[in-house]
């Protein structure tokens, strides 16, 4: 296939990305963002404008193909306007984001959606399922960051999107960067195999001093207060064990490939106890239990001073096994002799790779990502894990995704206030195990 074959092949992908669903043709206004210009530029919006979304952007115009940035949204002027010049200074001739392409405030999105043919979703996840399932809506190519959700309202909303995507080829990449990662891909390809046996047990780690805090400010309401502070309230979050160790929860899935039928597990607030960090938990400790009766333990704190670790290892019938970001992926049989091990060293980018695959799948009109739906799940999985820890109780999976327990706000304006509000020191309600109710 020459080069010109190749454009016309991407540019009928895209066009009908954007037009057909399931047989059904869509809108007009459906088409006003589908591709169609005349050249092979693929045009981009980003949605979330913060440090994350910079550097997804950063990510996606870094790639081999011809990308050009062309509209952004982001709740905040500030946080757009920052981004705008990190990305406008760094890669000038791929930035075509002028002011009326630049929309700030909840409904953004919408805006800046239509005018692309693949959108980044990098806001804080509680906004993911309404994003997202506006991008393919709208037929629209989509890298959204993890988790995907924060309730089971949410994961319910990704997972109808998800199978929409799928009927229509959009190509959907989900930010759980370690199924990009060569020595994770290569380690679990083996373990697939056969080369340890069946996993019956595994423990997977995200302990850590924990993440930046953005004090209260005397003019913000409680709206924008909560809102830049996002990674302390669950309906933006969904707590560290949600926001975080979703990444090591998911590799849990993996190895298994399945999702626990139950979860049960502790969690507290030990370290964290002031009013900066609002309502969620500062450590979670869940078993996860899988149908064939394998039980996985998942451990994730964040407490300064702490010796860290962010890795997992699983025990199999035949052998055993130790995965990390940063060290390599190895295999040992039952007696302790090396059967593989993939260094790091040399490996690309984990974060720079779900960009060069989407975007080269996308350049030669191929349909190859559909991550949604296992992105979704994983999230669930911690979820879960979250309702577990909150609860003291015992949570099975498919009783938790019918629960009707969302956590958004009624209202999404900066005068409206979020379900949860602070009482008269400041102090936010803290979810207390076998009194609260979660579900």
């Amino acid at each position: 296939m020459n080069n010109e074959e190749l454009r016309d092949k991407r540019r009928d992908f895209l066009k009908t990305s954007a037009l057909v669903a399931g047989g059904v043709m869509m809108n007009q206004f459906a088409f006003a963002g589908g591709h169609s210009s005349t050249d092979d530029t693929i045009k981009i919006a980003l949605i979330g404008c913060g440090d994350r979304g910079t550097g997804a952007a950063f990510q996606a115009l870094s790639t081999k193909q011809n990308i050009k940035l062309v509209a952004m949204a982001d709740a905040f002027q500030d946080r757009m306007d920052n981004s705008y010049k990190v990305l406008s200074d760094k890669f000038k001739d791929k930035v075509d984001v002028p002011v009326e392409r630049r929309f700030v405030g909840f409904d953004g999105y919408q805006k800046a959606i239509a005018l692309a043919d693949v959108v980044l979703l990098v806001t804080p996840p509680g906004f993911r399922p309404t994003h997202f399932e506006e991008a393919v809506k709208q037929g629209k190519h989509v890298f959204m960051e993890k988790p995907v959700a924060v309730d089971a309202p949410g994961v319910r909303k990704v997972l109808a999107a998800a199978e929409l995507a799928k009927k229509k080829k959009l190509n959907v990449v989900v930010g759980l960067q370690r199924r990009y990662q060569a020595n994770y891909r290569e380690t679990l390809k083996r373990i697939q195999d056969g080369a340890i046996g069946e996993v019956m047990s595994g423990q997977v780690y995200w302990n850590s001093g924990g993440v930046w805090v953005k004090k209260r400010q005397p003019q913000q309401t409680e709206m924008e207060y909560q809102m830049r502070n996002w990674y302390y309230f669950n309906w933006l979050c969904g707590d560290h064990i949600v926001e975080q160790h979703v990444h090591n929860i998911d590799i849990a899935n993996w190895v298994k490939n399945a999702y626990p039928v139950s979860v049960q597990g502790t969690g507290s607030r030990a370290w964290r106890t002031g009013k900066d960090y609002g309502e969620i938990y500062d450590n979670h400790a869940v078993e996860l239990t899988y149908a064939d009766g394998a039980v996985i333990y998942s451990q994730c704190r964040h407490f300064e001073g702490i010796a860290n670790r962010v890795d997992e290892t699983f025990q199999g019938t035949k052998g055993r096994t130790y995965l990390s970001a940063g060290n390599n992926g190895v295999l040992w049989d039952l007696k302790g002799k090396e059967l593989f091990s993939h260094p790091t060293k040399g490996n690309a980018n984990p974060y720079q790779t779900e960009h060069d695959e989407l975007f080269a799948a996308i350049a030669k009109g191929d349909y190859k990502f559909a991550d949604a739906e296992r992105g979704a799940k994983s999230c669930f999985t911690a979820i879960i894990g979250r309702y577990a820890t909150y609860s003291g109780q015992t949570i099975k999976w498919d009783e938790a995704l019918q629960a009707d327990n969302s956590l958004m706000p009624d209202q999404l304006s900066w005068t409206a206030n979020p379900k949860l509000m602070p009482d008269a020191n400041g102090l936010y309600p803290i979810p207390t195990p076998g009194k609260s109710k979660i579900i």
